[in-house]
């Protein structure tokens, strides 16, 4: 498989994810030209400041899928970008497959 633009998951496990050979501790923000941690529903603004041109945002709740906050959804559908729940190992999945496909996408996934 190739992942010509943006580097996929390569491993997650308890407080942590493994990508492109480097281990981010706690959760987890890939964007075009971006791969850092992140905090979770109170870093939002730092993904509406970093997110590029994707179509879809996949939201990795954890170990468990969770619903997306009301407002954290809201600040997505102003900034006209999809969001979609899962638990962290389907986003991370999910996100490798669309990476594959060349799709436009992100991932911000919590550890599980």
């Amino acid at each position: 498989i190739v992942y010509p633009d943006m580097p996929p998951v390569e491993g997650y496990g308890p407080g942590f994810f493994r990508i492109a050979g480097e281990v981010i501790q706690g959760g987890l923000l890939v964007l075009p030209g971006v791969r850092r941690v992140w905090g979770g529903d109170d870093d939002v603004e730092t993904v509406l400041d970093l997110v590029g041109h994707i179509d879809v945002l996949l939201l990795g709740t954890g170990a468990e899928m969770d619903y997306v906050p009301a407002a954290m959804r809201g600040r997505f559908d102003e900034a006209g970008i999809g969001i979609e729940p899962m638990s962290s190992p389907a986003a991370c999945r999910s996100y490798n497959m669309l990476l594959s496909e060349g799709r436009r996408i992100g991932l911000a996934a919590l550890a599980v």
